[in-house]
């Protein structure tokens, strides 16, 4: 009978509910009462993704039935009833009393013969189809756990590399043992789960050997955002608990998941991460695993290859599909991943529904803002969950020390783990040295709507308990912590109350890190998407300096420039593959809506503020008006980094699938010269009209204006910059204080050269918009805009809709 239990085929269900195990490929997503959400979903997924190219290591669990069987066999109920009868969770001390002598308990009572035999038999199966001994993982999994609306994660231990019967059966008493944890206990408490109808299974699971390879987790959803098309994928050497549990800052990746469908290689983004130890087995050692350095060699490499990274994007995919289609709403998915070091295959062992951002209403746009200069940054990490947080610092180290921790308080500690989740909750923010975007502080800080900051290396060096701090998460993926409380506001937006407008309504975007978040916004694309922000701020470098790094005459620069650039022997891949990443997020952030980009726009002297620009600028006594744009890009002296532009957006385009990107041309001063852009761009594969490749042109210059219609027969459409127009219309420079005060777009000779533009370019049937500042600053401007019939106004993003409201106002 026991031999049937754990048999390949099919059982009745009442049997199913009555079996002590089960082994996974008779389990499914219907059987999270019986052995719990992380066990059924394995199962799931053994039955169902299989067959679509889905690997999961094979496995049995021990069922509900044979936890409550030795609850109730041994009559532990009534003494564990009582043991909880007094239980205050705020109370540190209180909670770790009961929970020592719950799990003592369960220690001291001896598994019955029948569940020893049962596992014994299955483990027996297990090493039949992958060998003597098998080392396996040992994972918790309660009946409520992993359910759409709550994380139990990490609540329950996990045990690796266990081999041999014995060590088997220890591990599986010590998981029920740990439904008792402090943190579990807390955790059911205070959403209100009876700790007696909770019941366990354990898991035992074939051990992927990341141990010599890498592993980490995944989400099919943008964590901080909530942007749903995108998948993020953290990696780091070795087992993947440190990844978990923070103790390393791993790697991080984006892919776009609409154009990896469609078959393109749609990596947004590849974030080095430090890596600085992996968790390997213990071979001959006295425990089953232990912590190793990495070398710096292998530090700044990336753990896994592009290749890897598409294939376990497209798994998130596959298994994101299922579950939606399963439980018939869109079901966003966390997903722990292992690529064994023997085989070199990928596999999949755990998935589970994301139960942060899917749950949050899409009705509501949420956004915090510092309204008050901030002084530099005490320290930076990666930012969780896009709020701001302040209060007085508490600096704890050990978990010794929880019971010091007030509410109201900054946690700033090394790493969490599940232990710390009862002070947790009372942070008003937290900040650690170690982890990424999927380590168990940043997880549970998004459940529990906390702002947090990860991996920032020295926050307990430079923090010290009692100094008044402020947490933004508000600026980005970058998050940052300044002394004192820095007044900020908080505001809400009901979108289903936002009038439409017969105008498009477009976005300028400078900056990649905020484009999933910016996205939620009410618009129509983007009108203005700057390479110069993410050259100054991501790549820093002169493009030259990279292509002819080697006789660079500044050795500091090339110090720093080689800092910047570990891993890329040709210096210039770095600057194709910042910039590539950069575009491609914004325009994924918007897909499949129009994402304009205008190719670089720096004057002489900013280019020669970049790292090693000195060498290859010339110093200008205008550069306002000299040597920018459209002139400098077929010139043999900066040729060469233009062909790197071009290079990446090609890579956007045809190679990440984001054929809504438009590319547009500045400071283009004759029609004669923007032919000869184009047949440069053409020579690196970027020919208007080819794949859907438009084109447009800065209409800044009274030369676009007056010869509008001349241009239109090399362009495909026109935006408006009207601070350089207003400039060139009055004949100031904008950047000199002495004439500052006659600057204004809305003076009569600017308006009277915007609406010639917009008149002419209508007329040969060509889109105009505009995409400088004055629409944003001045609503009066928006309204004359609109009665001159443009198609398109890009605001800036605080902008957007009080400017909507402006616009609606002047169509009716």
């Amino acid at each position: 009978m026991l031999e049937a239990q754990v048999s390949n085929s099919l059982i009745n269900e009442s049997t199913k509910a009555q079996a002590l195990v089960l082994p996974f490929q008779q389990v499914g997503i219907a059987d999270i009462p019986i052995v719990g959400g992380k066990n059924a979903s394995l199962g799931e997924m053994i039955q169902q993704l299989t067959s679509k190219g889905v690997n999961v290591p094979n496995g049995f669990a021990t069922t509900a039935f044979a936890y409550r069987s030795f609850i109730a066999g041994a009559g532990l109920e009534t003494q564990l009833r009582q043991l909880f009868a007094d239980l205050n969770v705020e109370d540190v001390q209180n909670l770790q009393e009961r929970g020592r002598k719950a799990r003592s308990l369960i220690l001291q009572t001896p598994f019955p013969v029948e569940l020893e035999q049962a596992i014994a038999n299955a483990y027996q199966t297990l090493c039949e189809e992958y060998g003597t001994d098998t080392d396996v993982a040992v994972r918790s999994s309660a009946t409520a756990e992993d359910l759409p609306d709550a994380s139990f994660a990490g609540q329950q231990e996990t045990y690796l590399n266990i081999h041999g019967l014995s060590s088997l059966l220890e591990s599986c008493h010590k998981c029920f043992a740990s439904i008792f944890t402090d943190r579990a206990i807390s955790y059911r408490q205070l959403r209100g789960f009876d700790h007696l109808e909770i019941a366990l299974s354990v898991g035992v699971q074939k051990m992927v050997r990341s141990d010599l390879a890498a592993s980490g987790v995944m989400f099919s959803i943008d964590t901080e955002t909530g942007f749903r098309d995108a998948a993020l994928i953290t990696a780091a050497y070795g087992l993947g608990e440190n990844v978990v549990q923070g103790a390393v800052n791993p790697d991080e990746y984006v892919v776009f998941k609409p154009t990896l469908k469609q078959g393109y290689r749609p990596i947004l983004d590849k974030r080095l991460g430090s890596k600085e130890i992996k968790m390997v087995y213990d071979l001959g050692g006295t425990k089953s695993t232990k912590n190793r350095s990495v070398s710096l060699e292998q530090r700044q490499q990336f753990a896994i290859a592009d290749e890897e990274i598409l294939q376990l994007a497209n798994w998130a995919c596959i298994i994101e599909d299922h579950y939606s289609q399963v439980r018939g709403v869109p079901t966003p998915m966390d997903i722990e991943w292992a690529k064994d070091g023997i085989t070199g295959e990928l596999f999949i062992v755990q998935a589970r529904p994301e139960t942060v951002q899917s749950q949050k209403t899409q009705q509501i746009l949420r956004t915090y803002r510092l309204v008050a200069t901030p002084p530099e940054p005490m320290i930076t990490g990666r930012a969780v969950g896009e709020m701001i947080g302040q209060g007085k610092a508490r600096v704890i180290l050990d978990v010794h020390q929880l019971d010091q921790f007030q509410t109201g308080d900054v946690l700033v500690t090394n790493r969490t783990d599940p232990d710390w989740e009862p002070i947790m909750k009372k942070a008003s923010a937290i900040v650690t040295n170690q982890g990424g975007r999927t380590c168990h502080a940043a997880i549970i800080a998004r459940e529990m709507g906390i702002p947090a900051i990860v991996g920032c290396g020295n926050a307990t060096t430079q923090i010290y308990t009692g100094q008044t701090i402020t947490v933004s998460c508000a600026e980005g993926e970058t998050g940052r912590v300044y002394a004192g409380m820095i007044p900020f506001e908080i505001n809400e937006v009901e979108l289903e109350t936002l009038p439409q407008t017969k105008t498009d309504i477009l976005m300028n975007v400078g900056n990649p890190q905020e484009a999933f978040s910016l996205a939620a916004i009410p618009n129509d694309g983007v009108g203005l998407a700057r390479l110069e922000f993410i050259i100054a701020n991501q790549i820093q470098t002169h493009p030259l300096a990279l292509i002819y790094f080697d006789e660079l005459d500044d050795r500091v620069a090339q110090a720093q420039i080689a800092a910047l650039t570990p891993g890329y022997d040709d210096k210039s891949q770095f600057f194709v593959d910042k910039l590539a990443y950069g575009i491609g997020t914004i325009a994924a952030a918007f897909y499949p809506k129009p994402v304009i980009v205008r190719m670089s726009d720096f004057k002489s002297n900013e280019y020669a503020n970049l790292l090693g620009g000195r060498q290859f600028e010339p110093r200008e006594e205008n550069p306002m008006i000299g040597w920018r744009g459209a002139s400098r890009y077929y010139d043999e002296r900066y040729q060469e980094g233009f062909a790197l532009e071009c290079q990446a957006m090609k890579r956007v385009r045809d190679q990440m699938g984001l054929t809504n990107v438009i590319l547009m041309i500045p400071f283009c001063r004759t029609p004669e010269e923007g032919k000869r852009v184009l047949a440069e761009m053409a020579k690196y594969g970027l020919t208007r009209g080819e794949n859907g490749l438009q084109v447009y042109v800065m209409c800044e210059l009274p030369s676009n204006v007056m010869l509008a219609t001349q241009f239109c027969e090399v362009f495909d459409g026109f935006s408006i910059g009207s601070n350089d127009l207003t400039q060139l219309t009055l004949g100031l420079d904008r950047d000199s204080s002495l004439v500052a005060h006659l600057f204004d777009e809305r003076n009569e000779a600017v308006k009277q050269m915007v609406g010639l533009a917009i008149a002419k370019v209508k007329r040969c049937g060509r889109k105009i918009g505009i995409c400088g500042q004055a629409p944003s600053d001045y609503p009066e401007f928006a309204k004359f805009l609109v009665q001159q019939g443009i198609d398109s106004i890009s605001l800036n993003p605080d902008s957007v809709l009080k400017t909507r409201m402006a616009i609606a106002q002047a169509e009716q």
